[in-house]
């Protein structure tokens, strides 16, 4: 009797000890990051003719990019050239419909984001004229700095060389005018400039300076690029 005891006691322990086995085992799924999207149209240094006017000044663009991955919604960053107005719209389609002026020049990004996840991803940044009535030939677009950059921190030197990238609809760019300086009013460093640098350019250890691109065309039109600075440790 005692034995049969024993034995049922240690089969109870058994039981018991391996009931947890048939718990089901449950995977913990991490949420993915959105990926990029790529930008479709209007396209890059491209004159748009495919909007519907509104009104005498402005007209309908229709913007379009591919889908990216793991994401759900998207936000369109849209910058006039000339008035450095800067606007963001949402959607959660991979395309949206703006209102913007005749005769302008506007750059524009798209912003992947996820309900999952903080993570986001930003794709190319393209330029694109918004095609006027009548307008044979356009202005440049503004310059852009490479290098400093916009905002940022060098080594202690002194000397530095200001590159930047230029680009225009007719492809006729034909020089630049570079301004430098540390005040409000900067002069003129290099003038008829064909190239997209400007080296040696003398700078001094604790300071902030400033400078800007004018770009001419073949016909005389011209950009001015927005005012970048850069500060030398």
């Amino acid at each position: 009797m005692r034995k049969n005891l024993i034995y049922m006691f240690l089969g109870l322990i058994l039981f018991n000890c391996s009931g947890g086995s048939n718990e089901e085992v449950r995977e913990v799924v991490k949420p993915k990051k959105p990926t990029a999207a790529s930008l479709v149209f209007p396209e890059q240094n491209s004159e748009c003719t495919e909007g519907t006017n509104v009104s005498a000044t402005s007209s309908t663009i229709t913007f379009d990019w591919t889908a990216g991955n793991d994401t759900d919604t998207y936000v369109l960053t849209l910058k006039n050239l000339i008035s450095g107005e800067i606007t963001t719209h949402n959607t959660s389609n991979t395309e949206i419909s703006i209102t913007l002026f005749l005769a302008t020049p506007y750059s524009w990004f798209v912003t992947s984001k996820s309900n999952s996840v903080t993570d986001t991803a930003t794709s190319a940044t393209w330029k694109f004229y918004n095609a006027g009535e009548g307008v044979v030939s356009y202005a440049p677009f503004p310059a852009v700095a490479v290098s400093p950059t916009n905002g940022e921190s060098i080594a202690a030197t002194t000397t530095v060389t200001l590159e930047w990238s230029g680009s225009d609809v007719d492809n006729d760019i034909a020089h630049y005018d570079v301004y430098f300086g540390e005040g409000e009013t900067l002069s003129l460093l290099a003038d008829d400039e064909t190239g997209t640098n400007v080296s040696n350019v003398s700078v001094e250890s604790g300071k902030k300076y400033k400078w800007y691109v004018v770009t001419t065309d073949d016909l005389g039109n011209t950009s001015n690029s927005e005012q970048f600075t850069f500060n030398v440790e």
